[in-house]
Parts: structure tokens; C-alpha cells; sequence
């Protein structure tokens, strides 16, 4: 058993996060302005320890924008090399689904998390989101008109698939 112990402790620890791709009627994706970012963001956030991926997504939108949503399909899968002080990461984006008036009437923002939010249309996403997670966004997008989920590694199919 100790030997077990040593032996899994030098495995490499990975960081994870969780994002749900949410639209409203007319296709526009759900995007959302952090205080602590230049730029926006959509719903999700870290994974926290012995968390699944699906319940970091549904704890974290219920927690920056007030909706109890149970995720969706996985829509895409991306590894994240290490940058800079930022070791990798692998990022889940599940399909928050289509958000009728009436949901988008009971979304309360938390303050502390989120300053605002809007739907944009992909293209517009494109000049709000980081490119990373623009790259996985659009992929997540167009997989979530397909039957299964993307695999992406920084935000590209890797060669091949």
C-alpha cells in the first residue's frame, strides 16, 4: 500500500475546468464580464478536488449567474499547455442548452464573479472571449450539431482527427 502511495504520488496533478455553452433563442451565445479580466468569459469555472466535471459546470453557473442547469452533452474536450506561470489544463465544455425569456429573466448575477452579461453572436464572441477559449467555444459550437463530442488540444483538432 505504501509502495502505491509513492509510486501514484509522482504522477503529475492536472488542472481542470468546466464551461457550459448556453444560447438564447436566436443562437446568440450567453457571454459574461469577470471583474478580475479584461476579457469575457461564459459560465463555468474550475474543478475543485474529487469534483466531476459536469458538477463543477452546474455548482459554477448556478454560482455566477443563479441558474440550477443540469449539463448537457459534452460538446468538446481541450488540453491546455502550460503558459507561463500557468501549468496545463484540461477543459470540459458541456451544452448549457437554449435559454427561453423566462430563464433569461431568472439569471442574477454575482457580483463578485460576473459585472454583466450579454448574447452575442459567435463572430461577436470572437472580439470578446480570449482565443483560446474563442478556438474552443466555436468548436463546442459547431460539435453541438453533431452527435458526439470534439477533442481539441489549445483549441485546434490535433492533426489527424
Amino acid at each position: 500500500m505504501a509502495d502505491d502511495v509513492h509510486f501514484t504520488a509522482k504522477f503529475p496533478t492536472k488542472r481542470m475546468a468546466a464551461d457550459c455553452l448556453f444560447t438564447d433563442q436566436a443562437d446568440r451565445l450567453l457571454v459574461l464580464q469577470p471583474p478580475y479580466k479584461t476579457t469575457w468569459d461564459i459560465p463555468g469555472g474550475m474543478v475543485e478536488r474529487d469534483e466531476s466535471p459536469r458538477l463543477a459546470a452546474q455548482r459554477e453557473v448556478l454560482e455566477e449567474i443563479g441558474l440550477l442547469v443540469e449539463p448537457g452533452s459534452l460538446l468538446a474536450v481541450d488540453w491546455i499547455p502550460q503558459t507561463g506561470d500557468f501549468t496545463e489544463i484540461v477543459a470540459f465544455l458541456f451544452d448549457g442548452g437554449v435559454l427561453t425569456p423566462a430563464d433569461i429573466d431568472r439569471i442574477v448575477l454575482q457580483p463578485t464573479e460576473v459585472t454583466s452579461s450579454r448574447f452575442v453572436t459567435l463572430e461577436e464572441a470572437g472580439h470578446l472571449l480570449d482565443p483560446e477559449q474563442f478556438a474552443r467555444v466555436a468548436a463546442g459550437f459547431k460539435s453541438r450539431r453533431t452527435p458526439e463530442a470534439v477533442y481539441l488540444e489549445n483549441g485546434v483538432p490535433p492533426h489527424g482527427t
